[in-house]
């Protein structure tokens, strides 16, 4: 087009009007055949048992996410409008990172890989950094500085100002997003085990921060910020910007409130009380047996010392699920060629 400018907003030039990013369709397309080749794998490999399908539709519905939100008209608009803006914040930071832990891509490796990948990628687990950076607490203070940090400081000028800033922005969005709902929603082999009620609160304290975010952009007068790319035709900047909030708000208390509903409802159907009560359970289990050896220093030891190795072995158990997956796999395989009378082998 001769007009440099983009022509008015409407869901027909967001369906039409994409923009292509090769770096993304490259990462995001490699990440889908090297999700789709482990899935393969562990079907060759143990085909009585293949690695579902609902864990492979939620990754790949998550990179879509990602294509649209960066390249479809979402993506497109992206520098003009600001409601739509924070459409493409809530896509890559609530919406795309929660799909990609549904899938849990780090267990279909462990399942899909031998030695010595495997190895280091178990060792990786079991590292300092990794447990540090998939502290619930440390993901949910992540979350809060990001979404606050990006929207109400000048670090807004500098995405509108530099692609290269905004560009990195996405990828600060959908790392911070992974590693908040990790131990959420997550079922990898991670040291960090949260309890339901403790999920419950960390995925509601995330409601507030969008509130004020959402909130405190309604709330300027005039555009704090550089002007976005000029347009002769939709709302004034003021009005942009507080349909921009109230998109961070409403949108992101909406989706919020669909995860805490799915996560309650995982609760309910939940049977080991020592999951779905994490440390409030074990905190019940002390103070019984606190009760049962009060008056007894030695019995008092004993049970301490029962409760650290207990700890230890429950660490160790959870660190090494994999394994355990792996061996069920082929005991479950041994067990039916056992009955059918077959003597092929495995693996």
């Amino acid at each position: 087009m001769d007009d440099p400018t983009l022509p008015p907003f409407s869901w027909g030039e967001v369906a039409t009007n994409w923009q292509f990013a090769p770096i993304v369709t490259a990462f995001t397309a490699l990440l889908a055949v090297a999700y789709l080749w482990g899935a393969l794998r562990v079907r060759r490999r143990h085909p009585r048992r293949p690695w579902p399908l609902r864990r492979t539709l939620p990754f790949l519905l998550g990179l879509l996410v990602i294509n649209i939100a960066t390249q479809s008209g979402i993506g497109t608009y992206d520098d003009t409008l600001f409601w739509d803006h924070m459409i493409q914040h809530l896509m890559l930071i609530m919406v795309a990172p929660p799909l990609l832990v549904l899938g849990q891509p780090v267990t279909l490796l462990l399942h899909a890989s031998r030695n010595p990948l495997h190895s280091w990628v178990k060792k990786l687990l079991r590292s300092r950094p990794v447990q540090w950076i998939t502290w619930p607490i440390l993901g949910v203070a992540a979350y809060t500085a990001t979404i606050v940090g990006t929207h109400l400081t000048s670090f807004m000028n500098l995405v509108i100002e530099h692609d290269a800033v905004h560009e990195s922005e996405h990828v600060l969005y959908l790392i911070v997003g992974y590693l908040y709902f990790l131990p959420l929603i997550g079922r990898e082999p991670i040291k960090w085990k949260v309890s339901y009620p403790l999920r419950l609160f960390l995925l509601f304290i995330a409601m507030p921060v969008d509130a004020f975010t959402g909130v405190v952009l309604g709330s300027y007068q005039t555009d704090p910020f550089v002007p976005m790319a000029p347009r002769p035709w939709g709302p004034s900047a003021v009005t942009d910007l507080h349909e921009g909030g109230a998109v961070m708000w409403i949108g992101g208390a909406a989706i919020m409130f669909v995860m805490i509903m799915v996560t309650f409802f995982q609760w309910t159907r939940e049977s080991r009380p020592s999951v779905s009560m994490g440390w409030l359970e074990t905190a019940r289990r002390s103070a019984m047996a606190e009760r049962i050896t009060e008056g007894s220093p030695t019995g008092a030891a004993s049970v301490r010392l029962r409760e650290r190795e207990t700890s230890g072995a429950a660490r160790n158990a959870d660190l090494d699920e994999d394994e355990n997956q792996l061996a069920a796999y082929n005991e479950y395989l041994a067990r039916i060629n056992g009955h059918n009378g077959s003597n092929s082998d495995v693996d």
